[in-house]
């Protein structure tokens, strides 16, 4: 059986029901028994096991619900499907990965079919693999890579082409906030979702990298319940001014240092009724440093 038929043929249910109980958490006011955060990371962070299926296991073991894969990536999806049903590790979404070398907003309109291709095979990969969201980055100003205005019209152009397919395949599109020069204010966001007038649209929220722009408990209250899902990092303005903008991340999810605001953040999420996953996204490494990680996120969670 090949791929295409694979998901077509096996994943329609799973992926319903996956969906269903996301887009049921995401329902402001809804708290029912689903925890306040569920917890994934990024798999390039996991540097453990000798095979996917290990990682899987270890990582369920250290506290972790789920883990987010890379698409299009040259992973084997009957070595992912099977790692999943085997450790009972959720794959809560993937993240686009050409969304970078292959902008929806570049001016080359050959560059933005072949980041329009990267997005539908991650829309592909995502359903198969029992997911609801793609991260996208949608577009970039920097280094004068785009205009505002162009990057908004190109990626918006490109999007509205997808989303047939995200509606079809019962996977939403989650933009993430990034340090692009696009869209790095929270009424800009709000705009930028609500053009589509479709369900299958949300935005990404990325705790850290918004620090450098704003404020997260303010960005978390105006995106409302357009956010989908949750990137967990950290940001020290203070670190920022004493050794530049990149020296911020140095700062470990919830230390004192700390930029984010984080009992006001969970306290943001809450009054939005947010109910879902939340995704690290910081420097991994091996056992250790995942237990870590998913000591930090429940700390910070539970402010």
């Amino acid at each position: 059986m090949d791929r295409r038929t694979f998901i077509t043929a096996t994943s329609l249910a799973v992926i319903g029901s996956s969906l269903g109980k996301a887009m049921e958490m995401s329902i402001p006011g809804f708290h029912g028994r689903a925890p306040r955060l569920k917890k994934s990371l990024k798999i390039g962070m996991a540097k453990v096991g000798d095979t996917l299926l290990e990682k899987f296991q270890i990582l369920k073991g250290l506290g972790f619900d789920g883990i987010e894969l890379d698409s299009p990536s040259g992973l084997d999806w009957r070595e992912v499907l099977r790692a999943k049903a085997e450790s009972g590790l959720e794959i809560p979404g993937v993240v686009c990965s050409t969304h970078w070398g292959k902008p929806l907003s570049a001016a080359d309109e050959a560059t933005r079919r072949a980041g329009i291709d990267g997005v539908e095979t991650a829309l592909r990969d995502c359903r198969l693999f029992g997911g609801t969201t793609v991260l996208l980055v949608p577009g970039t100003c920097t280094n004068g890579a785009a205009t505002y205005e162009d990057a908004w019209q190109r990626s918006t152009e490109a999007i509205k082409e997808l989303i047939p397919l995200a509606a079809e395949l019962k996977v939403r599109i989650a933009f993430e906030n990034v340090w692009n020069d696009f869209i790095t204010d929270a009424d800009e966001a709000v705009k930028y979702v609500d053009q589509f007038e479709s369900p299958w649209v949300g935005w990404y929220f990325d705790t850290g990298n918004i620090v450098r722009y704003g404020s997260p408990p303010e960005w978390v209250r105006k995106l409302g319940s357009r956010t989908i899902k949750v990137d967990i990092k950290d940001y020290s303005r203070a670190l920022m001014e004493k050794d530049g903008p990149w020296a911020g991340f140095k700062c470990k999810i919830g230390d004192p240092e700390s930029s984010v605001e984080w009992a006001e953040t969970m306290k943001a999420l809450d009054e939005v009724g947010y109910r879902g996953w939340g995704s690290a996204e910081v420097s991994g490494g091996g056992k250790e440093r995942l237990a870590e990680i998913s000591r930090r996120m429940d700390e910070v969670s539970s402010r």
